[in-house]
């Protein structure tokens, strides 16, 4: 559905308005913060559960150098939307869509030889050369390849297909372990390493295009790694990395999502009366209950049974006993909004409602979960898209009025 401004959306269940113009502004900030380097967007797991495609859309309206995927299924469906520029991948596993990424003109990640000997024998199929970028192994423990004589044969082998003209080395990267932990020894100890498998790489003749190892808590408290690309993720998303490093408004950023629901029902019960599965909460004496209508099958964390915070008529709320599966209950201490009335589980807490670091807080995990797993069957509704020309991040004249678009 898609809807003016000056229209009222038809009420829903539940929603997850995303602003695309908060987000083509943290992209800005990002940009400032890193003079010398491009941007890449990270638009995993379905844009960290904001819509892959839209956001996408909006960050490289904002300047957004780079788009970045986990899998190359999803970065094959930024290219079927029609989004043309740099698009890497990185997570592979034997006998995935190499042809079809090269074909797409995808930067592949390869951390070992089984993938460099895939990649380079689906360039062959293709008819044409691949685009790779090597993972070093600097401490991390998970994808790239391992220092000393790993990292010596896969640079050699990689520079043999370069010459036989079956793909180009475009990239060399890394992961940190630890960039939320300012001043943790590993920060310094993989910026050495990755130095030195830099240094190694190019002196064999390696060319890269770009080399990279920052994301979004080293875009923002390390400067010394943002080298030629930093990956944003959560902070193109107006989340903080981590809350001790500091707040999305100490880094200029504002989150994207607010999620909201339709109360459903208002009810009078008397004191010592049992709420939800297992009877977690008993009322501590009259009052009156509201139903709001999402669960954890839309991806509200059970573990935020009976801490969970929600406005609802202007106060915060909490969770009151289990969150089910399509619903739970708040405690309304004898007041009465209408059914219907709005509970905002999260947003960027302007009108005082709580944020996706609350939940987080009250889940005891963190805000990245909290957003990417808000599940399909709550609809996406796009706040100020194609805005790119009106804030100042688009090229082009005006593209008519504000619109507001639910997928």
């Amino acid at each position: 559905m898609t809807e003016t401004a000056t229209t009222p959306a038809a009420p829903l269940r539940a929603r997850a308005e995303i602003d695309l113009a908060a987000l083509r502004a943290n992209v800005r900030a990002l940009r400032e913060r890193v003079p010398g380097a491009a941007v890449m967007a990270v638009v995993k797991s379905d844009g960290y559960g904001h819509g892959a495609v839209p956001c996408a859309r909006a960050a490289v309206e904002a300047g957004a150098g780079w788009l970045g995927t986990a899998t190359p299924e999803e970065a094959l469906e930024l290219r079927a939307a029609g989004l043309t520029g740099r698009i890497m991948c990185w997570l592979w596993t034997p006998g995935g869509p190499w042809r079809e990424a090269v074909e797409a003109d995808l930067d592949v990640s390869v951390s070992g030889m089984w993938a460099l000997e895939e990649v380079t024998a689906a360039a062959r199929q293709a008819g044409r050369p691949a685009r790779i970028q090597l993972k070093a192994d600097t401490g991390l423990g998970r994808n790239g390849c391992q220092p000393g004589d790993d990292w010596a044969e896969l640079v050699h082998a990689a520079l043999a297909a370069e010459a036989d003209g079956l793909l180009r080395v475009t990239g060399l990267w890394s992961h940190f372990a630890c960039a939320d932990e300012p001043g943790h020894p590993s920060i310094a100890a993989q910026l050495t390493r990755f130095r030195e498998m830099v240094a190694y790489a190019e002196g064999q003749g390696v060319r890269p295009e770009v080399r990279h190892i920052a994301n979004s808590p080293a875009t923002l408290t390390i400067p010394e790694s943002h080298f030629d690309l930093v990956r944003t993720g959560i902070a193109i998303y107006g989340i903080s990395p981590s809350p001790e490093i500091g707040s999305p408004a100490d880094f200029g950023l504002r989150p994207v999502m607010t999620l909201s629901a339709s109360v459903a029902l208002v009810k009078h019960v008397p004191g010592s009366h049992g709420v939800s599965y297992g009877h977690h909460y008993i009322t501590p004496g009259e009052t009156t209950l509201g139903l709001v209508p999402v669960g954890y099958a839309d991806g509200i964390p059970r573990h935020a049974s009976g801490t969970g915070p929600v406005l609802v008529d202007g106060k915060w709320r909490t969770v009151a006993g289990r969150v089910a599966m399509d619903q739970f209950v708040v405690d309304l201490g004898g007041d009465e909004p209408t059914a219907g009335s709005e509970a905002v589980l999260f947003g960027p807490g302007d009108r005082g409602e709580p944020t996706a670091e609350d939940w987080a807080q009250a889940a005891g995990t963190i805000a990245y979960e909290i957003v990417t797993r808000i599940g399909k069957r709550v609809p996406r509704v796009y706040l100020n898209e194609g805005q790119g020309i009106r804030d100042g991040s688009g090229p082009g004249g005006p593209d008519g009025p504000a619109k507001r678009s639910g997928t």
